[in-house]
């Protein structure tokens, strides 16, 4: 009975002050070989949209919830909780200084195909009711033109040059693509070129009147010209989208589950940043591709696509002012509808579409970082996500200047200088926001650094002017049991802080966990810093970081 007693004393006992995870004394992983051959090529997932909706939003929204899964921090991080680079996401901004004339380059490799006329046209865009031609340039290149919906002229475009250009910077994966301008003179029909509206209808053969007819539905600009995106084709085979949940089971290097991805969890706040909330399994693309550098090898490269409803763009094409704000289906805010009577105010009923031409209704004014919502709840990296996922993209997001914003709005070539201007001040106003949330949310201190014997460190919240708050950092250090070595204080001394000398764990690796106490008036958390000596060199370095 006096056993039972102690084993229900030590259950019920506090959490230890030190948790469990160490690291092992070696350099974090930067890049992780998921490039390995995929010798047979991965089938194509076939996207049926209803099936999609229903089950994102009804059947396993609600048998997700019965199988009661618990909060599970994010796989695929590196022991810097980093997300390493992969065939999913490569570091950029968020690890060096990117210029502004590659920010307004982005992912595009080749010049633009407006400088390489004619076009030749080969066929139509497959599916939707948006007018839409796949061409060659004059250089062989193939692209796929899309254009701006109707009586919206320039928002789509505009959209989703700026958008692509800012994921691609942040480290995703996107096609290239630029804004241009042609004039039906520089369209060749092909020969063989053909119609086919949907995936099931049979081709047949595009004729000069289509072709005419088609631009006739497309607006023009008051010097007979026509502007459009142009989405340079991607190499390789295409296998649809990836999964919303668990992995591709024919593809070898994909193993960890995608809801669990720090990539695919942390993509909800740069989503909700640029209001990019077309997010479906259609807008991911898989591509196996050919390695650049080894002789027959093959992998799957992942992609996304089509940001062209963001920046408000789909609340004004789609003449829906709850996108960004509720589920397109969304029995919560439905029913609290019911309840109030439709009484109470919601937060997107006075969202303006009168900006400047070009832009969508994207404001800041209303913006919630943790309350944004995409179109639907299907993609369940989303709803997985944890502060923890969002402080990593944070990080990542406030390294954009307003100077770089700026250049990179600047190509989607408004015809109004104030749609420029107005989009810039409100990608910094959403992106201040975003950091003022986030980094009141988990200890905001980065950058760690070794120097003379010291942990030295970024505070961001003081960094980036989101607290002026007197703070002090309380500082402990342990060994690699938990046994404490020494404390002390360290007021902050601006946005960088350094402790006093270490006092070193024993052993060969002077393995040491130093605790370090964010303690100002409005805010109060912990992160853990693990340090060893490189047995090698004998200098101490960080070798992993845990946040509690």
């Amino acid at each position: 009975m006096r056993a039972l007693t102690l084993l229900l004393v030590a259950a019920c006992g506090g959490a230890p002050r030190i948790p469990s995870p160490r690291f092992a004394n070696a350099p974090p992983v930067e890049i992780v070989n998921d490039r390995r051959d995929v010798a047979h090529r991965p089938g194509e997932r076939v996207f049926f949209q209803d099936v999609y909706n229903y089950d994102g939003l009804v059947q396993r929204r609600f048998t997700r919830e019965l199988e009661l899964h618990p909060p599970t921090r994010a796989r695929g991080v590196n022991a810097l909780d980093e997300a390493p680079d992969s065939t999913w996401f490569t570091n950029r901004i968020g690890v060096r200084d990117l210029s502004t004339d590659e920010l307004a380059r982005g992912p595009n490799t080749l010049d633009s195909p407006e400088q390489h006329k004619p076009w030749t046209v080969t066929s139509t865009k497959t599916g939707g009711a948006e007018v839409g031609f796949m061409i060659t340039d004059a250089r062989g290149e193939k692209y796929l033109l899309k254009f701006d919906t109707r009586g919206f002229p320039e928002q789509e475009t505009g959209a989703h040059v700026i958008t692509e250009k800012l994921l691609w910077a942040v480290g995703y994966n996107v096609t290239e693509d630029s804004v241009v301008r042609f004039r039906s003179e520089d369209l060749v029909l092909a020969k063989n070129a053909y119609v086919r509206d949907s995936e099931v209808d049979d081709k047949r053969p595009l004729t000069a009147e289509e072709l005419a007819h088609r631009l006739s539905r497309i607006e023009r600009s008051s010097d007979g010209s026509y502007r459009a995106l142009a989405s340079r084709m991607l190499p390789g085979v295409p296998l649809g989208g990836h999964p919303a949940e668990g992995v591709r089971d024919d593809d070898p290097n994909d193993r960890i589950p995608h809801e669990l991805r720090r990539e695919l969890r942390g993509l909800y706040t740069f989503a909700a940043w640029l209001d990019h909330g077309d997010i479906q399994e259609s807008n991911f693309l898989d591509m196996y591709a050919t390695d650049p550098v080894v002789e027959n090898c093959h992998y799957v490269e992942h992609y996304l696509l089509d940001f062209g409803k963001s920046l408000g763009v789909f609340a004004t094409t789609g003449k829906d002012p709850r996108r960004g704000y509720d589920y397109w289906f969304d029995p919560t805010a439905i029913a609290g509808a019911l309840v109030t009577f439709g009484l109470v105010e919601r937060s997107w009923e006075d969202r303006h579409h009168d900006h400047p031409r070009g832009v969508g209704a994207y404001d800041a004014a209303s913006f919630d970082p943790d309350e944004w919502r995409p179109t639907s709840a299907a993609y369940v990296p989303f709803t997985t996500r944890d502060r923890y996922d969002a402080f990593w993209a944070t990080k990542i997001l406030m390294r954009f200047t307003r100077e770089q914003l700026h250049a990179v709005v600047q190509t989607a070539q408004y015809s109004d200088p104030r749609a420029t201007e107005y989009l810039t001040d409100t990608l910094v106003a959403r992106q201040r926001a975003t950091g003022a949330y986030w980094f009141a949310r988990v200890n905001p201190l980065d950058g760690f650094r070794i120097e003379h014997g010291a942990v030295c460190f970024d505070d961001l919240a003081l960094r980036y002017g989101f607290t002026a708050a007197a703070t002090t950092y309380a500082v402990a250090s342990f060994d690699f049991a938990g046994r404490p070595l020494g404390a002390s204080t360290a007021p902050a001394s601006g946005a960088r802080t350094c402790t006093q000398a270490l006092p070193l764990g024993p052993g060969p690796d002077a393995y040491t966990i130093v605790e370090i106490a964010t303690q100002r008036a409005d805010y109060a958390g912990r992160t853990l810093v693990h340090v060893a000596r490189d047995r090698s060199s004998g200098e101490v370095r960080v070798i992993g970081i845990w946040r509690p």
